[in-house]
């Protein structure tokens, strides 16, 4: 869904992208895809997750057609919103509770919690990247959390990172997470930081390196529950 969401934000965009610096070349709007070998791709990629969510349990189910719902709203609510960056994270951050469905067949404060992060985190990022592209978009009426901040961006995104670290400290919390995970957040707010200070001069390339560069902060985090459940395993055996 994710892809398909991306297929369809492109055909959205197809008429905007030209006249974006960082979008011109992408395959609609330089001209080597049609739009609708675009739908028909599109199309394609949702049958395929109709038919994977139909293997999952009743609860999974009716949240996978909220989850289309989001994939297929967000290419156009960025002429609507001005909080676009917050559909996004909804939509990429669906799967969380999705997967506590399919697995338990409820959906616990934990997964809740784990949503919301990744919804914060999705705003962070993505606010980077629209910082990247903001002049543009002024110019097109593209609407944006980048235009919507102003000259308070990286204040607002700092005070979304700092909101982002307490979260997953009250995950660690909840799900009793040791020692790895909560060193992996802590190198997960220096990655912040480092981020902060790639965009101090919003400049484009910063910018986009502060947006690039967020796939660390996932990564460290990742690793540090790996490294918790591990030891933990090999401690009690």
């Amino acid at each position: 869904m994710r892809s398909a969401g991306c297929v369809l934000n492109d055909y959205a965009d197809r008429k905007i992208d030209p006249y974006v610096e960082r979008t011109r070349t992408r395959p609609i709007a330089s001209g080597a895809v049609a739009p609708m070998e675009a739908l028909t791709l599109f199309a394609a990629l949702g049958l395929i997750a109709v038919g994977l969510a139909s293997m999952l349990n009743t609860p999974a189910r009716l949240l996978a057609i909220i989850g289309a719902g989001l994939t297929v709203t967000y290419p156009f609510v960025k002429r609507v919103l001005s909080v676009p960056q917050f559909v996004l994270g909804a939509a990429f951050g669906w799967g969380v509770p999705m997967a506590f469905a399919a697995q338990t067949g409820t959906i616990p404060e934990l997964a809740w919690l784990v949503f919301g992060t990744a919804m914060i985190w999705a705003v962070i990022y993505d606010t980077f990247y629209a910082m990247v592209d903001r002049e543009d978009d002024k110019k097109i009426g593209v609407k944006s959390t980048a235009i919507l901040f102003g000259e308070v961006d990286l204040f607002v995104i700092g005070g979304l990172q700092v909101l982002m670290l307490f979260a997953l400290v009250l995950i660690g919390y909840r799900a009793e997470l040791g020692f790895w995970y909560y060193l992996s957040v802590a190198i997960a707010a220096a990655l912040m930081g480092w981020h902060q200070w790639l965009a101090r001069d919003r400049q484009p390339a910063g910018c986009f390196a502060a947006f690039l560069h967020n796939h660390l902060i996932g990564m460290v985090v990742f690793i540090g529950i790996v490294l918790h459940y591990t030891f933990n395993q090999t401690g009690a055996g």
